[in-house]
C-alpha cells in the first residue's frame, strides 16, 4: 500500500545524519514536501547542518554533532516543516536523445518485454513529461518520474554490460539519464549526446532537482554533430 505520511517521520542515519521520510511512493506531491523542506533551510539556515540531499520521498540533512544534537534539529525542522512551501523557480529541458542503433541498445528487448513495438515505444518515451527527482547513485545520475506506465517493466536479475554515459534507460517505473559508464539492470532505450554532469561547467548538474524534462527525438547523423561540440564544452541545451 501507498503511503503519503501526514507528518514526515525521522530515521537517524549514523551520528550525524537525518533523514525526514514523508512517504513511500513517486508521487509529486510527496516530492514538493522534500522540494519545501529543502527550500525552507536553504532561507532559514540551521547552524550544524552541513548539507541536504533531496531524494524521491525524502531529504538527507547531513550535521555537525559538535554543533547541533538530533533532538534541537527535529525541532528546528518542524518549525520550518509547518509553514515550507516548494520552490517555484523550476525550469524545463529538452534534451535531444537518439533511438537509433547503436545507441538504443535494449531497444528490441524491451520490445519483446512490453509487448509494443520500437516505434510506440519510443514514440511514449518523446511524448511523456519527466521530473528530476533524485540525483544518486554515482555522480549525475539523473533519476526522474513520469515514465508511461507502458513501460514500467522490471530490472533485469543480473546486470548487463556497461551502459556509455548519456544513456537513457528505465526500469522498475523509473527513467535515468547515465552521467558515466557503468554495467546496469536497467534497460538502454537511446542516448543524448548532452552531458548532465560536466566538471568543467560553473553548474557542473544540468538540471536542478524538480525540473521538468522533454526528450526530442534526433537522427544518428545529428548526433554525432552534436556530442563532438558536447565533447569541448558545449552543453546544447539551455532551460526554456
Amino acid at each position: 500500500m501507498n503511503i503519503l505520511l501526514p507528518n514526515p517521520r525521522y530515521l537517524l542515519v549514523g551520528e550525524s545524519a537525518l533523514c525526514v521520510e514523508f512517504g513511500d511512493r513517486i508521487d509529486p506531491a510527496l516530492h514538493d514536501r522534500v522540494l519545501g523542506l529543502d527550500h525552507a533551510l536553504a532561507l532559514a539556515p540551521i547552524p550544524g547542518i552541513l548539507e541536504t540531499v533531496p531524494t524521491y520521498r525524502s531529504l538527507l540533512i547531513h550535521f555537525d554533532p559538535h554543533c547541533l544534537t538530533t533532538e534541537d534539529l527535529i525541532a528546528a525542522i518542524e518549525r520550518r516543516e509547518a509553514t515550507a512551501l516548494p520552490a517555484t523557480e523550476k525550469k524545463s529541458w529538452r534534451i535531444p536523445v537518439c533511438y537509433e542503433q547503436p545507441y538504443a541498445e535494449d531497444l528490441s528487448e524491451v520490445a519483446e518485454l512490453t509487448g509494443l513495438s520500437p516505434e510506440t515505444i519510443i514514440t511514449l518515451h518523446v511524448q511523456a513529461i519527466y521530473r528530476v527527482y533524485m540525483y544518486g547513485f554515482a555522480p549525475g545520475f539523473t533519476f526522474l518520474g513520469g515514465l508511461p506506465e507502458a513501460l514500467a517493466i522490471s530490472r533485469r536479475q543480473a546486470p548487463r554490460a556497461p551502459a556509455p554515459a548519456g544513456s537513457l534507460t528505465i526500469a522498475g517505473g523509473q527513467a535515468l539519464i547515465t552521467s558515466m559508464a557503468m554495467p546496469t539492470g536497467w534497460y538502454v532505450l537511446g542516448r543524448t549526446p548532452v552531458r548532465v554532469f560536466d566538471l568543467r561547467r560553473p553548474n557542473i548538474f544540468l538540471t536542478d532537482i524538480g525540473d521538468e524534462i522533454r526528450f526530442e527525438r534526433i537522427d544518428a547523423a545529428t548526433f554525432a554533430r552534436l556530442d563532438a561540440r558536447a565533447a569541448s564544452g558545449d552543453p546544447l541545451v539551455t532551460p526554456l
